[in-house]
């Protein structure tokens, strides 16, 4: 095969890459949607078709395995199969963010419990316009962007920690409600690690676009 051919089936690797982001960026917005309107049908949905999310995971793997195993590639065409091969990961995982925030629209049941929406939606549509700029970052190969990407990370984790707080207080208030409380918790988990793996990402474009290892750290990271 020559490079030409190699880099064509590479791109349409990439191609379904992006097919699972965009699963899961659906996946994401369709879930927090179904919270807010306590939709436990739409949440089953959600929950269930994660399996295609890993399904197209699992393609992607084999086909960058084969790749690997027959074509030899070298430098850049390695390090672009490898960070394939972590991204796809990366992207499963956060589709079960996703799916875990549908389990826990189901598991709420017809509980009356204040929901923090707009820091909730606030989040969620932070972490999936990071995570969308980090798809076409990498697809593109543009480290500068993957390196600007990152930083926006502080605003997430800002808000997870008012959902924190505001939590807090309805335990405190609602005792009887603290299981419930509890699963609001992991709502806002799920969409703070999911901007965190978006740094994953990015760290991988720059590695693909440079041959650079670097670690990309954020104020929280400076801190630990």
């Amino acid at each position: 095969m020559s490079r030409d051919n190699l880099m064509l089936q590479i791109h349409q690797v990439q191609d379904e890459l992006l097919l699972m982001g965009s699963m899961v960026e659906q996946a994401t917005i369709k879930s927090i949607e179904a919270l807010k309107n306590r939709d436990r049908e739409a949440a089953k949905t959600i929950y269930n078709a994660d399996r295609l999310v890993n399904e197209k995971r699992y393609a992607i793997e084999n086909s960058v395995l084969i790749l690997i195993a027959t074509q030899q590639p070298l430098a850049h065409d390695l390090r672009l199969l490898a960070a394939l091969l972590e991204i796809a990961a990366e992207i499963e995982r956060m589709g079960d963010y996703a799916k875990g925030i549908a389990k826990v629209v189901i598991n709420l049941e017809d509980v009356d419990i204040p929901i923090p929406f707009k820091e909730i939606e606030e989040m969620a549509s932070l972490a999936v316009s990071m995570f969308h700029r980090a798809l076409g970052a990498f697809v593109l190969e543009d480290a500068l962007t993957a390196k600007k990407i990152p930083p926006e990370d502080d605003k997430v984790d800002e808000l997870y920690n008012q959902v924190q707080r505001h939590i807090v207080h309805i335990m405190i208030e609602k005792p009887e409600i603290i299981d419930h409380a509890n699963l609001l918790m992991w709502v806002a988990h799920n969409l703070e690690r999911m901007a965190d793996r978006v740094s994953n990402i990015c760290e991988r474009t720059i590695f693909v676009a440079t041959g650079e290892l670097m670690e990309i750290e954020s104020k929280k990271k400076e801190i630990q």
